[in-house]
């Protein structure tokens, strides 16, 4: 008789035979799974997918990423897109990304937005496109901002704006902490022609959540033609985002500049205060408090009223000189020997260069003059010492008493004529 050696094992030790091929199967499949799930071709995708998800985006890239999977995933990819779920135009776009970060938020599904690493190298940020995921947010729901725990690094980055665009963004940033104190260091150089601004901020925030504390302090430089303005800008107050916007309210910012051109320097200091919003690419300042010092012939005035810059450029002022700047053309008798503040009323909308037609209406007492005027005329009108005696100006003067070369005329209304602004008026549609 023949026995069957299984047959005639015992149970038990059929019963571990079996077990142990069962464990040795499931744990070899196991391992080709895990082997397959940790080339980089897949576990690629599934960071990003997970990443995503965890900021409420989609986040693509060209194959052939490469990879490191030690203690952490590190990965570095190639041509990255990230836009709003559903939208054709991508938010941001970068030639390369390293991304490194716990398997703890890979497993999380998005759950657990924890990053240790960012880099970014060429990346462009559509602003549009930007605003566009912002407005399609919940309202009251800010977005989710990651942890990141050996911070951001951003090398020559772009930002577009349809009219207007920022070049050469370099971005550092050490650490992302919710709850804790962040601080970041960004340069670049804006540019709308023939009108640019160099910058180099110092960024603070007390937390990186909604309505925390910002300061920004740093140098910058606006250059336009043959003049430029070094400058250094603070800017401080409750940062907000959501509601289909950015919000400071309220916003307190100061400038000490210098207006440089040619052998002229004219040193100045300008002060705004006010709730500050940027809502579908257009910044509003509104109401907003200004104040402006400086040497002369720059004047010293309060003013108050609205500002909001966009496509275009829009100014509403309305204040008054203390007193009349000394190095202007002399005021005829008896407006010279009032001591009575000058009111003002200043009107803008025009090109952001501030370089189309300003509207100006001034007084002192019974005398006002009406006009309009071209700031750049205006400062090369400064720059020209012992040039023309009255400033570029087109408008109207009336004084009920005016003393002029030991004459007193009275019922006075004086037309002054600038060609130059007749001619814009003219091209205007």
């Amino acid at each position: 008789m023949t026995i069957d050696g299984d047959a005639a094992a015992p149970p038990r030790r059929r019963r571990w035979r079996r077990f142990f091929l069962i464990a040795t199967t499931a744990l070899l499949a196991l391992a080709l799974f895990g082997g397959w799930l940790l080339q980089p071709e897949q576990l690629v995708p599934l960071i990003l997918d997970r990443t995503g998800k965890a900021l409420s985006l989609e986040i693509t890239a060209d194959a052939g990423a490469t990879a490191r999977l030690r203690d952490r995933p590190q990965l570095v990819v190639r041509n990255l897109v990230v836009r709003a779920p559903g939208a054709k135009t991508a938010m941001l776009r970068a030639d390369r990304l390293l991304i490194s970060l716990p398997w703890s938020s890979v497993r999380s599904g998005g759950e657990d937005p924890t990053v240790e690493r960012l880099e970014l190298d060429a990346p462009v940020l559509d602003v549009p496109a930007l605003q566009a995921w912002l407005a399609q947010r919940p309202p009251g729901e800010p977005p989710k901002i990651p942890t990141l725990t050996d911070g951001l690094r951003v090398a020559d980055g772009r930002i577009d704006n349809g009219d207007w665009r920022v070049e050469g963004v370099a971005v550092d940033l050490p650490a992302l902490h919710p709850g804790r104190p962040a601080h970041a260091r960004i340069r670049g150089r804006y540019l709308d022609a023939p009108t640019s601004i160099v910058f180099d901020l110092a960024v603070a925030m007390t937390r990186p959540a909604n309505d925390a504390g910002v300061a920004v302090v740093g140098p910058l430089t606006l250059a336009r033609g043959d003049w430029r303005i070094p400058a250094t800008l603070t800017l401080s107050g409750p940062l907000h985002l959501g509601d289909g916007g950015i919000a400071m309210t309220p916003a307190k910012f100061g400038v000490s500049a210098r207006y440089v051109s040619g052998d002229t320097t004219l040193p100045f200091s300008l002060g705004l205060h006010g709730p500050l919003r940027f809502d579908t690419a257009t910044w509003v300042l509104a109401p907003v408090g200004v104040a402006l010092r400086g040497e002369d012939p720059i004047p010293a005035f309060d003013a108050h009223g609205a500002l909001a810059l966009g496509r275009r450029l829009a100014i509403r002022l309305d204040g008054a000189l203390p007193v009349w700047p000394s190095s202007w053309p002399a005021l005829p008798a008896p407006v010279s020997n009032s001591t009575s503040p000058l009111p003002f009323a200043l009107r803008y909308t025009g090109q952001p260069d501030l370089s189309d037609i300003a509207g100006l209406s001034l007084r002192r007492d019974a005398t006002a003059f009406d006009g309009r005027f071209r700031l750049y005329d205006v400062l090369g009108w400064i720059d020209q010492a012992g040039g023309a005696p009255l400033p570029p100006l087109d408008g109207t003067l009336r004084s009920p008493k005016l003393e002029i070369s030991g004459a007193t005329l009275e019922g006075v209304r004086i037309v002054l004529d600038d060609e130059g602004i007749a001619e814009m008026k003219e091209e205007t549609p």
